[in-house]
């Protein structure tokens, strides 16, 4: 018997659609990341880029737990001396709500060009909104 390998030809994309309304950012990352991965097919291989689309909307309601909603911050550096920057999340959620769950969701990827492609294929929208009804996602139960 020989082992099944899985050709980039034959790889089936599906959409998905979350509502992220109440939800825990944390939960909702690690459920997003195992579809953009296709870990959650039976024909998952580590080296190829199995996921399916994921469609995100109201990103705005997204729900932290405990003291993140005043302690969190992000850190992004410019490559020069002190060019070390802080930014709350209340702030990002203030002006790219969206942002938050593209991080959380970065973080739980592969680092590397395999990560940054199957990122490519999250989509996040802060309202309800999404132009993407043509590939006519199904909801992703969490």
């Amino acid at each position: 018997m020989k082992t099944f390998h899985k050709n980039i030809e034959d790889i089936e994309r599906n959409w998905y659609v979350v509502d992220a309304d109440d939800l825990i950012l944390g939960r909702l990352a690690t459920r997003i990341a195992t579809v953009l991965r296709g870990k959650h097919k039976a024909s998952f291989s580590p080296h190829l880029d199995t996921g399916d689309f994921v469609v995100v909307i109201n990103a705005e309601k997204i729900r932290l737990t405990g003291k993140k909603d005043l302690m969190k911050e992000y850190f992004s550096h410019s490559g020069y001396p002190g060019g070390g920057k802080f930014t709350s999340i209340a702030d990002v959620r203030r002006k790219h709500p969206e942002r938050i769950i593209t991080h959380a969701v970065k973080g739980m990827l592969p680092k590397g060009p395999l990560g940054r492609r199957q990122l490519k294929k999250l989509k996040v929208y802060a309202g309800s909104e999404h132009p993407h009804h043509a590939q006519q996602p199904e909801t992703l139960s969490l």
